[in-house]
C-alpha cells in the first residue's frame, strides 16, 4: 500500500469517528461485526460502570464479502461469548440475533428494549462506523439520546488487528463513506457533511482501485 494510499485512507478513517465521550446510559447497544474487539471494548465500558444492560445485536449478516467471517451463528451469539468471557454477567446481556444491517440493529433493538423506561443509550461500534450508526440511528430512534463509543484509534492501530490488513480496512471504509451520501439520500440515515478533504481523499482511492466494497449509486 502506497503511502498516497495510506494517508487516504487516515483522512477517511478520522472522519468516521465523531470523538464523543461515552456517557453513563440506561442501556449499550453492542452492534455486531467481523471484528470482535467491539465485544472486548464494550465489556471494558459495562466494568466502568456506563451501563448497566447490553444487547448485543446481530445476525448472520455478511457472506462472501469484506465483513463476511467463518461464524456459523449470529454475532450477537459470539459476541455474547467474548462478553460472557471479559466478566459481563448474563443477567445483563441481551441477545438480538436477527439483525442483518445497522438500520435493523438500531430498530431491533429499540423493539427489544420498548417495554423499559430508558433515557439514554450507548452505542458500541468498530471506530470508523462511528459516524454511519449516529446517522442510522437519528433516522430509526431519533428521540433517543445516544452518544458512540469505540476504543481510541489510528488508521495504522486499528489495522494492526491480524485479519484486518490496510488495503482490506480501506475497502471497507471507503463503501462506508459512500453508503453515508446514498443513504441519506435513500431515506436510511441522517444527512452528513463531507468535507472537501474527504472526498479528495475517495476519489484519490478510487482512482487507485480502492472500490472492492463500493456499491452502485440509484
Amino acid at each position: 500500500m502506497t503511502e498516497q494510499a495510506r494517508t487516504c485512507a487516515s483522512t477517511i478513517f478520522d472522519f468516521h469517528q465523531l470523538g464523543h465521550k461515552p456517557l453513563p446510559s440506561d442501556a449499550m447497544l453492542v452492534l455486531g461485526t467481523n471484528d470482535t474487539r467491539v465485544a472486548t471494548h464494550a465489556a471494558h465500558l459495562f466494568h466502568q460502570g456506563l451501563a448497566p444492560l447490553l444487547v448485543v445485536t446481530g445476525g448472520i449478516a455478511h457472506q462472501q464479502d469484506l465483513l463476511s467471517t467463518n461464524w456459523n451463528r449470529p454475532e450477537a451469539e459470539v459476541f455474547a461469548e467474548i462478553l460472557l468471557a471479559h466478566g459481563v454477567p448474563a443477567s445483563a446481556l441481551l441477545l438480538e440475533p436477527n439483525a442483518t444491517n445497522t438500520a435493523e440493529n438500531i430498530r431491533f433493538s429499540r423493539q427489544l428494549l420498548a417495554p423499559l423506561n430508558l433515557s439514554r443509550i450507548l452505542i458500541v461500534t468498530k471506530p470508523f462506523m462511528q459516524r454511519r450508526a449516529y446517522a442510522t440511528h437519528a433516522v430509526e430512534w431519533p428521540e433517543m439520546p445516544a452518544t458512540m463509543a469505540s476504543w481510541p484509534s489510528t488508521f495504522d492501530e486499528y489495522c494492526t488487528h491480524p485479519d484486518l490488513d490496510p488495503v482490506k480496512v480501506t475497502n471497507i471504509i471507503m463503501g462506508d463513506l459512500q453508503r453515508l451520501w446514498i443513504y441519506s439520500r435513500l431515506g436510511y440515515s441522517a444527512p452528513q457533511r463531507i468535507p472537501d478533504a474527504v472526498m479528495a481523499a475517495f476519489n484519490t482511492l478510487v482512482a487507485l482501485g480502492f472500490d472492492r466494497h463500493l456499491i452502485p449509486a440509484p
